[in-house]
């Protein structure tokens, strides 16, 4: 309970919550359940991509991130560019206002520093920008908790994250490649921690199946298979179509294959976005073994991946979702952060590349890895502890530098 002399801690979370994105999401939800466990007196609300769905889900207040209710669609006619262009000078002072009500604000986990998907620097970049300069100036201390992070080669981009990183009170992230990033970048890094993502801090669902340890000679179960509407980083945009046919006939192929061979196989999504490649395999393989989820949560694909005899997906949540239920996975890797989290959870041998999708070797790997189920559940049994522990550490951290410790310590800068 708040001491009758001070007022409740004002905490802002911020980012593209509530879009479509579970993993994003499921940050967000460790977060507030950390707060609400920790910090129940805290008064917390959202500036955002999707308010309404983050105040339906959460139960927090929330405000549209940008003012131009136009910003994710290109812009081509004058009239769309000039209303773009306003809205990029009234973000400033909206994202201040903001940012001034709140003693603390949040950015939980998600890829804020890197630029691995196709992104344009005046997009969540200079966003995130705006946050880290407005708490600077104004006091109010920025957050980073758990963030993906990569070096970027778009000069402008680059400079944004730099600035962003640079400006924030407090930052950790989900690997150290992450962290070596943003010293590459010219942050000073010295004081920053690597924690696991911050989905591994949420609940995991029990598996609706026989328990796969203690019965190792079942039969073949289902399958799961995260896929992702892919088309390569930044880098990539002068052959984006190429890489997404490649990736796509790569997946239908292995998942034709599986379903000739009696196996269940289960489409799952990330994103929204995703929907449109269930549908081009659910058209290409035409087989009752094959059917789609339509998860809406992270929970919802744990449930799924918890009923699984094996997990192959793309996504990064995807895979954590699977790590995270014990459920072993292959890994279609589109950046070094998967391959860091693959080698991390003791999975590094099961990785294919997602630009260079090979059909006979991803079935390869996929044999090799159920072979070794059993070992490698046991492995992640091991892993998931570990990661849950290093979780604790990092929120007892939050705590200490974020909040007030004791009743007589100042409170946070209340804005005048």
């Amino acid at each position: 309970m708040t001491p009758a002399n001070r007022t409740p801690v004002r905490v802002g979370v911020f980012g593209l919550l509530g879009s479509g994105n579970l993993g994003n999401d499921g940050s967000l939800e460790a977060v507030l359940g950390y707060l609400r466990a920790e910090h129940p007196e805290a008064v917390v609300d959202a500036l955002c991509g999707g308010p309404e769905a983050v105040t339906t889900r959460f139960g927090i207040p929330a405000t549209r991130l940008h003012w131009y209710s136009g910003e994710y669609r290109t812009a081509s006619r004058a009239g769309a560019i000039a209303a773009k262009g306003l809205g990029k000078l009234v973000d400033v002072f909206r994202t201040a206002a903001w940012v001034r009500r709140h003693d603390v604000v949040i950015v939980p986990g998600m890829g804020v520093l890197e630029a691995t998907l196709p992104l344009r620097p005046w997009g969540f970049p200079y966003s995130l920008f705006l946050l880290c300069a407005s708490g600077r100036l104004l006091r109010t201390r920025v957050a980073l908790v758990s963030v993906g992070a990569a070096t970027i080669g778009n000069r402008p981009t680059r400079a944004l994250v730099r600035w962003s990183g640079r400006l924030a009170a407090y930052r950790s992230y989900r690997d150290a490649q992450s962290r070596d990033a943003m010293r590459a970048m010219g942050v000073d890094t010295a004081r920053d921690e690597v924690y696991p993502d911050l989905a591994f801090a949420l609940p995991t669902p029990r598996a609706s199946g026989p328990d796969k340890l203690s019965v190792p000679s079942a039969p073949p179960g289902p399958v799961c298979v995260g896929v992702m509407d892919f088309h390569g980083g930044n880098d990539d945009r002068a052959r984006a179509e190429e890489i997404y046919r490649r990736y796509l006939d790569g997946t239908i192929r292995f998942v034709r294959t599986l379903a000739e061979e009696g196996r269940p196989v289960r489409l799952l999504t990330g994103d929204q976005c995703d929907a449109t490649v269930v549908a081009a395999i659910l058209d290409a393989v035409d087989s009752p073994l094959v059917t789609a989820a339509e998860p809406s949560s992270l929970a919802d694909l744990m449930k799924e991946m918890a009923a699984a005899d094996t997990v192959v997906a793309i996504r990064y949540h995807n895979l954590i979702c699977a790590l995270k239920t014990g459920t072993p996975v292959l890994a279609l890797c589109y950046a070094a952060k998967s391959d860091s989290l693959m080698a991390e959870m003791g999975l590094g041998a099961y990785r294919h590349p997602a630009r260079e999708v090979d059909a006979d070797r991803l079935l390869e790997q996929f044999r090799e890895l159920e072979k070794r189920s059993a070992e490698l559940r046991q492995t992640l049994t091991e892993r998931n502890l570990a990661a849950a522990r290093r979780l604790e550490h990092q929120f007892n951290s939050l705590t200490t530098t974020l909040f007030p410790a004791t009743d007589h310590a100042p409170t946070l800068r209340k804005a005048p």
